[in-house]
């Protein structure tokens, strides 16, 4: 093959073989390899399969920058970055690697390699620069400055410290100076900012996607090596896409505005023609049947391969195929995804009791084929169950949507906190206060007209911030009234009588014993096998979850939060077949008439194969189809019944229920799951949402049920763009006409059905060629099912509707949707909304339309920012959170306490609420709850009064919030690995520690030890450490063994610390005083040798 520049025809090869054709091509070779095939999925495919026979650093992928020529701000960043990687890989000339890519991506033009280097700033260790030198480099590349690095194209300085992304690397670097000189370079994790691992060497390369007039652009088939060996598909095909993006190009640079100077087309991409020329340098490939050299029949290789048959899950037809094969002299291979799904193979095949002749390897090819040349068959277990198959694209920064809890509840100056013993007040940021010459950080409160409070860093955790009903400010009572208290006091006996009643209902659930459940058996098995895609990690732990709580005695109350799209049916599906596999029935409760229908065809779908039988209850059904249905459900001849409200009727009677699944909870109010409950004292239940409500919520995270999270999405899902518009006539025909032309469909959702069809004229007198459609709930039943169905199998283009479509419907085709005044709805229902698109692996978009900002609500402008901040998949939970905050958190348990929230706030309720349980717990339900047999704490916070420095100088941890945020998280540390773990991320992050930042952490040792002394005070002045004991002189801790070993001990060392009794503000209290303590590193070993002395 080494002949000079040789066209050639690859003929016949097709699937994984193609991959592994070229994959030995180039173990051989050792030349650079481009592979353009036909679209981005087909390359992405060859992709995969590469990755898994190569080693993984010599596969690369090119893709394309942008959806459409000239919109600079539709470029996609994760693609610039691959795109420059690619470009940085041939520019360093190191090992030849394959790049694959397709043909779109080709048409843009890229900055030559003079302009490259010139752009590009290479550091490595030992490198003399300084700081300044590379801050100027940095701006001079348009990169901007922030306080901590997320994306591309920014950079953050601390000390001697720069953390830098360039668009070069898919993760951020940090690069530690010492002097001038360049100490260590390693990457980071863009969350949680730690280093990942260290480098000696890497690269800063700016955007190289600007358009703008100065550069010189060439093609990039200029760009790689001469000696690369092309292998294309279909190449007459790429000249005419080629030809056709290039006119595009044209019309849309003559609609540019003057003002901005863009380069012409010419420059920025390439026509046909330079491609016919660039390529005659290169040895080619031609692959597949369509071919545009003529090469000689010598230059032509042709093998015998042919795909996968189909064997529509038939598995006798597969084991006699197999086995046909090996008779003559194939050896067989099956592919799978992960070991769990070759064990199935082996468990299936055993079922058959047949021998069969094949060989499993774990790893997963796009399409299986047969090679007669070589005598292999290699199938897929993904075409043997038909199952979808997902590409996975390196997604360059997946900018993870870190707005954690923590970030929603971090404090700005102004807002209202609630400080546990003083009550609301406002929060005033931090301030740097002078105690005896001594400087100390403290948080500053507001209380009523006049008064200030400064609270101590160490004390951090009994402030929270204050989430009430929708930002009215709360009461605020002056320092030192009896009115909080008495509050507080009010809100915890009616908190108690709630928790009471809860976790008498808890108790009673978990002293009965519910049904015991087999394990899988193997129609399980089959049925989970034939799963359309490939499981997620957190399906599969779900999954097992609910599998290991039904095979229990105890009934079970899992709820599932996952997001919409997350693939939370199937995990229902599969609890609900295991149900029905061992007798039992189920019924499938959800909150509206269409969702009602789309489950039954989902279930019945899924189940098709098994004998199951699915029926459904909702409005649409006649009088005598409803008769049958529940006669059937009474005899025992319906497995599943999915319905809405009318499940809980007295009519419909089950013959043996074993299991209740609530769909979209978020949906139904009170007083149905109450009635629920009473249905389901012991059956097992499992509730499925996305959004969960803020009372289930609570209930979870107090234990009362248990919680499994879906939040990964299934591989290859894009985020949900999402866009906030006016009615604009423009945006609106362009996004319709672009859905169309990609052969997908669109929503259109308005609300009012008065004009609805007015909205629909409007729609078609924009887009003249789509067929439109027209749904709400006025409909009658048929016709709006019929209507239903009809958009999921894509009779027409845009369905116009009312928000009944906005639990449940499942249109994978969809990936556009509008939703007209948006402002009008509530968080919960805009995400379950814009959840209906986006469920296959096109890109899908969302346009909220909203009046100008300035008509808008309060709420629901903070309703609709919300939501463009969430568009990560799998952002329901934090939605969820977010509501809280917006509406406040109002009744959790029941119609009552909404008032109380108000008045003290969500956290601090949470808080007060947990007291109680925990009062419970110890008091009247002692008898279930397992006994700790640690001994008691008798000591539940310690405050630390000092005059040493304890803090974050202003020079080690610049940013404010970053501070309060770091003081925080030390305040809520538990165990000394977690004080460790602490330590090191802060040294990595901002430079060694300084002095004051070690005694902080000491003092956070202090803290620990004082607690287990029974310590409720530590004072250190004048070179005394004075520990103050438990103000209740009745404590059963003064009688306990560990206070006579404290007496012990201070009467055998009288020269280094005494014990007396003293008058203070509190009445009498017990002091244990050491005296000649000059340091916090002193007074934490005095503590520390006393404990060791106790023990």
């Amino acid at each position: 093959m080494t002949l000079p520049r040789v066209k050639a025809h690859f003929k016949g090869s097709l699937g994984a073989d193609l991959s592994f054709s070229i994959a030995a091509a180039f173990t051989n070779q050792n030349l650079p390899f481009l592979l353009v095939f036909e679209s981005k999925e087909i390359a992405a495919f060859h992709l995969n399969d590469l990755e898994l026979l190569l080693p993984k650093e010599t596969v690369l992928f090119y893709p394309g920058s942008y959806r459409r020529p000239y919109e600079i701000e539709d470029t996609d960043n994760a693609n610039v970055l691959l795109r420059s990687e690619v470009l940085n890989r041939i520019n360093s000339q190191r090992k030849s690697s394959v790049i694959v890519t397709y043909h779109e991506a080709l048409f843009e033009k890229v900055l030559s390699k003079k302009d490259l280097n010139k752009n590009t700033l290479k550091i490595s260790v030992g490198d003399i620069l300084g700081l300044d030198f590379v801050n100027n480099v940095l701006f001079e590349y348009k990169f901007k400055r922030v306080d901590f690095v997320t994306e591309p194209g920014e950079f953050s300085i601390r000390g001697g410290i720069i953390d830098v992304f360039s668009f070069a690397n898919d993760t951020p670097y940090r690069i530690e100076f010492f002097g001038d000189e360049v100490e260590s370079i390693r990457t980071f994790d863009i969350v949680s900012q730690l280093s990942l691992k260290p480098y000696t060497k890497f690269q800063i390369i700016p955007n190289i996607e600007h358009k703008l007039k100065h550069e010189n652009r060439v093609g990039f088939l200029d760009y790689v090596p001469s000696n690369t060996v092309v292998w294309a598909q279909n190449l007459p095909a790429l000249f005419q896409s080629i030809e056709a993006l290039f006119e595009k190009a044209k019309s849309a640079y003559k609609l540019l505005s003057e003002s901005i100077l863009y380069s012409d087309p010419e420059g920025l991409f390439c026509n046909s023609d330079n491609f016919k020329q660039s390529l005659l340098k290169f040895s080619i490939f031609e692959l597949g049947s369509e071919k545009f050299y003529d090469t000689e029949s010598k230059k032509t290789v042709e093998v015998n391969v042919s795909p996968q048959p189909a064997f529509n899950k038939q598995f006798k037809l597969l084991i006699d195929d197999l086995n046909q094969k090996q008779a003559s002299g194939f050896k067989n291979y099956i592919c799978c995804a992960n070991a769990k799904q070759a064990q199935r193979f082996h468990d299936i095949f055993e079922e058959h009791e047949s021998v069969v002749h094949y060989k499993t390897l774990v790893f997963s090819l796009h399409q299986g084929f047969v090679n007669h040349d070589l005598k292999i068959t290699c199938y897929t277990d993904h075409e043997i169950f038909e199952r979808y198959h997902k590409f996975k694209l390196k997604n360059g920064f997946a900018k993870k949507q870190a707005i954690t809890l923590g970030e929603l509840n971090s404090l700005e100056v102004g807002d209202y906190v609630t400080h546990i013993d003083h009550g609301i007040g406002k929060f005033g940021g931090l301030k740097k206060i002078d105690i005896e010459g001594k400087s100390q950080e403290a948080i500053k409160l507001f209380y009523g007209e006049r008064d200030i409070l400064y609270l101590s860093i160490h004390s951090l955790h009994k402030i929270t911030k204050f989430n009430g009903k929708d930002g009215k400010p709360p009461k605020i009572y002056k320092l030192g009234s009896k009115a909080w208290k008495t509050l507080k006091q009010k809100t915890k006996s009616r908190v108690k009588e709630v928790a009471f009643n809860l976790i008498k209902l808890y108790a009673k659930r978990k002293l009965q014993k519910g049904f015991q459940y087999g394990p899988d058996s193997a129609m399980q098995l089959e049925l989970e096998s034939s799963f359309v895609y490939e499981d997620t990690p957190d399906q599969i732990t779900s999954t097992a979850a609910i599998k290991v709580d039904m095979e229990s005695e105890r009934p079970m109350d899992r709820l599932v939060c996952g997001d919409v799209g997350f693939g939370k049916t199937e995990v229902a599906i599969r609890a609900a077949f295991k149900a029905v596999d061992n007798g039992k029935q189920v019924a499938v409760l959800v909150p509206t008439t269409i969702l009602a229908f789309q489950h039954a065809k989902t279930f019945r779908e899924r189940l098709k194969e098994f004998p199951v039988t699915v029926g459904y209850l909702n409005r649409f059904k006649t009088a005598k189809q409803k008769r049958e249905t529940l006669d059937q459900l009474s005899s025992g001849a319906l497995d599943i019944l999915i319905g809405t409200h009318q499940l809980v009727n007295k009519s419909v009677k089950f013959k043996d229920l074993g299991l209740l699944i609530v769909d979209e909870e978020q949906k139904f109010g009170v007083a149905i799951k109450d009635k629920l409950k009473t249905l389901k004292e012991n059956i097992d239940v499992l509730t499925l949402t996305a959004t969960p409500i803020p009372r289930t919520l609570q209930f979870s995270l107090m234990a009362a049920r248990d919680l499994s999270v879906i939040t990964t999405a299934p591989p290859n899902r894009y985020p949900i763009e999402s866009h906030v518009i006016r009615l604009n006539e423009t945006i609106i025909r362009d996004a319709i006409s672009y859905e169309i032309q990609r052969a997908g469909q669109v929503f259109f959702i308005h609300n009012r059905i008065e004009n609805i069809r007015e909205v629909a004229g409007m729609i078609q007198r924009l887009v003249p060629d789509a067929k439109i459609a027209v749904g709400h709930g006025q409909l009658e039943g048929k016709k709006l099912e019929q209507l239903m169905l009809n958009f999921m199998e894509g009779g027409f283009d845009v369905l116009v509707s009312t928000t009944i479509v906005e639990s449940g419907l499942d249109v994978p085709n969809a990936n556009t949707i509008f939703i007209n005044n948006a402002n009008n709805f509530g968080l919960s229902d805009l995400h379950q909304m814009r959840g209906r698109v986006g469920r296959s692996n096109k890109k899908a978009f969302c346009y909220f339309i909203t009046p100008d900002y300035h008509a808008m609500t309060n709420d629901a402008r903070k309703r609709i920012s919300a939501l463009e901040q969430y568009t990560a998949l799998g952002s329901g939970f934090n939605i969820a959170m977010k509501d809280l905050e917006i509406r406040g958190a109002g009744d959790l348990l029941g119609g009552e306490q909404s008032g109380f929230i108000n008045d003290i706030g969500f956290e601090t309720y949470q808080k007060i609420l947990n007291e109680a349980i925990d009062e419970l717990k110890e008091n009247e339900f002692e008898h279930l709850f397992s006994k700790d047999t640690e001994a008691k704490i008798y000591v539940k916070e310690l405050t630390i009064d000092t005059n040493f420095s304890l803090l974050f100088p202003d020079d080690y941890v610049n940013n404010i919030s970053e501070r309060l945020r770091l003081y925080t998280k030390l305040n809520s540390l538990k165990t000394p690995e977690e004080l460790k773990t602490y330590e090191s991320e802060l040294v990595d992050r901002f430079g060694p520690l300084p002095t004051e930042v070690v005694d902080l952490l000491d003092s956070v040792k202090m803290k620990w030890l004082g607690l287990a002394l029974g310590l409720e005070k530590i004072l250190m002045k004048q070179h005394k450490l004075v520990g103050y004991f438990i103000t209740d002189q009745n404590s059963s801790f003064f009688d306990s063994p560990q206070f006579s070993k404290i007496l012990d001990y201070v009467q055998k060392h009288p020269m280094i610390c005494s014990l007396k009794e003293s008058q203070t503000r509190n009445g009498l209290r017990l002091l244990l005083t050491f005296k000649n303590v000059s340091s916090v590193k002193k007074a934490l070993h005095i503590l520390k040798s006393l404990i060791l002395k106790l023990k």
